[in-house]
């Protein structure tokens, strides 16, 4: 009987020492509405912006870097919490996955397509950034 009784306080003493361990690994995930809200672009890469990891986050960045926008970056390779969140939190599993005004527009492809087709002045412009390339066609 004292047996039975001890393995239990011991099931139950592990099971709470458990849940420990995972309310605060919750405590410790990235508020990913705070972190892309925190500027008017956001880009989640491969890299920093000096030395992009991929060829995707560097096109994404010279793309950004054409139009003059200045943005905060997040490498995914030094933080796991962070790469693996924000694919959940985007629904979007490949990276760099770019975000404007707190919303997420896509990845390199889709920023490519919006360059390209003049989409991403016109999203600029309605945060408040005038491109760095409308500019110059009005010189």
């Amino acid at each position: 009987m004292n047996s039975l009784i001890r393995s239990g306080v011991g099931y139950f003493l592990s099971a709470s020492k458990q849940n420990v361990r995972l309310l605060s690994n919750i405590a410790t995930k990235p508020d990913f509405n705070k972190i892309v809200n925190n500027n008017k672009v956001v880009v989640f890469m491969k890299g920093v912006p000096e030395k992009p990891g991929c060829g995707f986050s560097n096109i994404v960045c010279r793309i950004l870097k054409m139009h003059g926008v200045q943005f905060d970056a997040h490498n995914v390779l030094e933080n796991e919490e962070i790469r693996n969140g924000i694919k959940e939190y985007s629904n979007w599993p490949t990276m760099p996955q770019i975000f404007i005004a707190g919303k997420f527009v896509g990845g390199c492809e889709i920023l490519m397509k919006m360059h390209k087709g003049g989409d991403l002045i016109e999203e600029l412009k309605k945060v408040g950034i005038e491109s760095e390339l409308l500019k110059q066609e009005k010189k």
